[in-house]
């Protein structure tokens, strides 16, 4: 079982793009969470890269994701 699982889908964006180091399309972190299963949809599909835009634009998440990447 992957212990990553039951990360929100928030904090796997943010483990993304700060394990590599540099910055990802939103296909990019999209594939990245679905490969490596860091986040599962109660419904059983794979997360999009439209999910992942949806997520990234919400002003509170862009101000916190810059306070842990930078």
């Amino acid at each position: 079982m992957n212990k990553f699982v039951d990360m929100k889908i928030e904090e796997a964006i943010v483990y993304c793009l700060a394990s590599s180091g540099r910055g990802m399309r939103t296909e990019q972190i999209a594939d990245m969470i679905n490969r490596q299963r860091l986040f599962v949809r109660k419904d059983g599909n794979p997360v999009t890269s439209a999910q992942i835009y949806r997520i990234v634009c919400i002003p509170k998440f862009s101000v916190r994701l810059r306070d842990v990447l930078c």
